[in-house]
């Protein structure tokens, strides 16, 4: 019975295999084949539709990370959706920062609007990519510019000195001004400017600065909270002060706290043993637990917010259409200097991140030549450059090239189809928003936690046997988290090796000046022999 079982398994997969081979050869013959190069980059479609299956596994938990981080920015939700409280009037401007129910509700729609914009200027800058510069690439809104969105310019709930209509002409100008450089070849002049030690030391500190954002407790598994006396402490508390955060009730005690951390041993496992879609079956396990009504860790509490979120997500099925932040470009505070500060900023951070993440993807599929190109090049950037720009039009943070293609790059990803399939996988996404906006931020806290894991991976490439380089990639490293900006992480990394350098530009001014001395010195001395002996002959 078992011979006979095996045998028929084994006619079937012959079977399968020679139908796909008949699919693959159809394929690469056609016009779609010779236009995407299958046969020359020896490569097949259905590689190509595993290996856009892999990076969309291991790049979708973005849409829901995306959102949740630029919804904690309160987005364009401001102290007129308040909620009046009872015999008044009118609201104080602090009710954006204190449980209120209308500015809540705001916040709740806002988020939603998120979900589509990320899924949108995702699948938009992967199908670019595709069928532009034919790479196998995967691009979404990068994991940097919304945190620096969130609670640098913006601030959490509106609190910082920006609006959100004036970071999205940041994002609109920084992105025209990428594709400019792009168009004119200007990138690799421009991330030489910043030094060594800091470039590298920027990956490792936003991924610091994203981790410290998923241990707390408004975006993440709340392990980390404020402390009166030591400004932060070990929280992970069944009961917080809604006002500033403190913990009243027991430390270690909340439910949500150790439900995200077998999440995030799930996310660890799966990165040990290789498992595309690692961080998606974490998010998901702490997700579908939490929808469980009744429960100490559900999302849907029994409350007027929670019953309607509940009714929200029984949708299941939803095509939302974007209502507040698509087209909401402000630019009448551009002539305010932290504007500017602001847009160089994530100029800088566009410019290093997609230089290194694209060369890095490059490398590892072997598309690099002898000279340092790789086909498709000058397009990718363009291509960078021009979904940033489409992503600020729908009020969602810079696209970017993600690391996470190289898990498509490893399944055998080659050419554009990858991208393709990526984009689609992002198409069909939009179309379940009733469940991806149902996401807790216990679940998507161990993920951010992971992101500052693989990020900083790239300390091991600064020279800490060099001085000069290691105080500022330190520098640049520990501001972000503890002043919450990667702009003063940055700032303070460049002016410390500026500090440092001039002892060297100082020497080389002496060592000049001393050589110059004695130059002139010779001269004098020459022409002083020469007229003794004048004196001597007359």
């Amino acid at each position: 019975m078992g011979g006979k079982l095996c045998g028929s398994f084994r006619r079937v997969a012959k079977s399968l295999n020679k139908m796909e081979m008949k699919v693959n050869g159809a394929i690469s013959k056609s016009r779609i084949g010779k236009y995407f190069k299958l046969e020359a980059r020896k490569s097949s479609f259905t590689k190509e539709f595993r290996a856009g299956t892999a990076t969309f596994l291991t790049m979708a938990y973005i849409i829901t990370v995306n959102a949740s981080i630029l919804s904690d920015s309160g987005g364009t939700c401001t102290v007129r959706d308040c909620t009046f409280p009872r015999n008044q009037t009118s609201v104080s401007p602090d009710c954006m920062l204190k449980q209120n129910e209308g500015y809540e509700n705001c916040v709740t729609k806002m988020k939603t609007d998120f979900i589509v914009g990320t899924a949108l200027a995702s699948m938009i800058g992967s199908f670019a990519m595709g069928l532009l510069a034919n790479l196998p690439l995967g691009l979404a809104p990068g994991m940097g510019p919304n945190a620096y969105l969130a609670y640098n310019l913006v601030g959490f709930h509106g609190s910082g000195n920006m609006s959100y209509q004036t970071v999205m002409a940041i994002f609109f100008v920084e992105g025209c001004a990428f594709f400019a450089i792009a168009v004119f070849g200007l990138r690799g002049r421009i991330a030489r400017f910043i030094p060594q030690p800091v470039r590298l030391a920027c990956a490792a500190g936003i991924g610091l600065f994203i981790a410290f954002v998923g241990l707390q407790a408004h975006q993440g598994v709340g392990l980390v909270g404020a402390d009166s006396s030591t400004l932060v402490t070990l929280t992970a508390c069944s009961s917080t002060n809604p006002v500033t955060g403190e913990c009243t009730g027991g430390k270690m005690h909340s439910p949500t706290f150790w439900l995200s951390s077998v999440g995030f041993i799930i996310m660890c496992y799966g990165l040990m043993k290789e498992i595309k879609g690692s961080m998606i079956y974490g998010i998901l396990f702490v997700t579908l637990i939490s929808w469980i009504r009744n429960t100490a860790v559900t999302i849907f509490p029994n409350t007027p917010a929670g019953n309607s979120s509940y009714e929200y997500f029984k949708k299941v099925v939803d095509f939302h259409k974007i209502e507040s932040t698509a087209g909401v470009l402000s630019f009448s505070h551009f002539n305010n200097g932290e504007v500017w500060v602001a847009l160089l900023t994530l100029l800088y951070i566009d410019v290093l991140a997609t230089t290194g993440t694209l060369y890095t993807m490059a490398e590892i599929g072997g598309f690099v030549n002898e000279e340092g190109e790789f086909e498709g090049e000058y397009v990718a950037y363009m291509v960078d450059a021009g979904s940033t720009i489409v992503a600020s039009t729908l009020g969602v943070s810079p696209v970017a090239t993600f690391v996470e293609s190289s898990a498509g790059i490893r399944e055998g990803g080659k050419t554009g189809i990858t991208a393709i399939v990526v984009g689609f996988y992002f198409l069909l996404s939009l179309f379940f928003t009733p469940l991806i906006a149902s996401v807790p931020p216990w679940a998507i806290g161990p993920s951010l936690v992971m992101v500052g894991v693989l990020m900083i991976k790239v300390v091991k490439d600064i020279d800490w046997e060099n001085v000069k380089h290691a105080v500022p990639a330190f520098v640049t490293m520990v501001l972000m988290p503890l002043t919450y900006s990667i702009a003063n992480g940055i700032i303070g990394g460049i002016g410390v090796y500026i500090a440092l350098s001039l002892y060297d530009s100082m020497e080389c001014w002496a060592k000049w000046l001393m050589k110059m001395r004695k130059m002139v010195v010779k001269e004098q001395n020459q022409v002083s022999a020469t007229a003794d002996q004048s004196i001597e002959v007359v």
